[in-house]
This record gives C-alpha cells, structure tokens and sequence, in this order.
C-alpha cells in the first residue's frame, strides 16, 4: 500500500459558497483522509494524484504548492510544562460540558413541526398524476 502524501493548493475562493464548492469537488475523489482549508490553501492527506486533485479544480485555478510525506518528523523532544496540560484538560472538559449543555437544550426545543402529508386523491387534483 503506498504512502499518504500531504498536499497543499492554492485554490481562488472569494466566499463560503466557493470554499464548500471546493470541498466537495475534492471529497467525492479516492483515497483521501483529510481535508482542510485555510487562507484560500486545500491542504489533502491521502493516498491521492495531485495533477487529478488539479483537474478537478481547475474552475478555481488551482495550483499545487507542496507535495510531501503525511507525517512530518519532529525532531526536537516535546517539553511541556504540566501545568499546560492542566490547562489544556480542564478547556476540553469545560467545552464537552458547554456541548452537552447545548445537546440537551436542544432536545427540548425543536423548532420544525413534524412533517405533514397530504393525499390526493384523482377527484380532488384532476392533473394529478395516477399510476395504474
């Protein structure tokens, strides 16, 4: 099984309505495992054909501006304070909190009625379309 590369384009999007354009050009291609997209740059992990991810852009002009391995290499030892850690623990819970909060607000109200449906009948809707 080859290698997941890293993949970075520059893709012209001037609004959300091109940015999710983009997206979905790209997500329908095989063999992606991420995708990304910061300051008009398609960053692509995957086992994928940059000049194929290219093609299906080219609406945006798209150009390729790094191909590399999906996994970088650190090569200094990571050194962190624990108190950082800490930190960084009592956020994630706090905002798992804030989202199970939210969830169950949620589930309470539910703005949209359940759906109605009508049945026609061939004297009530005589253009109606009738299956025999």
């Amino acid at each position: 099984m080859p290698e997941s590369k890293k993949v970075v384009i520059k893709v012209d999007i001037h609004d959300e309505n091109d940015k999710r354009k983009v997206l979905k050009a790209v997500s329908g291609l095989c063999g992606i495992e991420s995708l990304d997209i910061k300051d008009e740059k398609l960053t692509i992990v995957g086992n994928i054909d940059p000049v194929k991810v290219v093609g299906k852009l080219k609406k945006w002009h798209a150009n390729i501006l790094v191909v590399g391995p999906a996994k970088e290499e650190k090569k200094e030892p990571a050194k962190k304070e624990p108190e950082k850690k800490d930190d960084e623990k009592k956020k994630k819970q706090e905002e798992e909190e804030a989202v199970k909060r939210w969830m169950e607000a949620c589930r309470v109200y539910n703005p949209y009625p359940p759906p109605r449906y009508c049945v026609h009948s061939m004297e009530e809707d005589p253009n109606s379309c009738v299956i025999c």
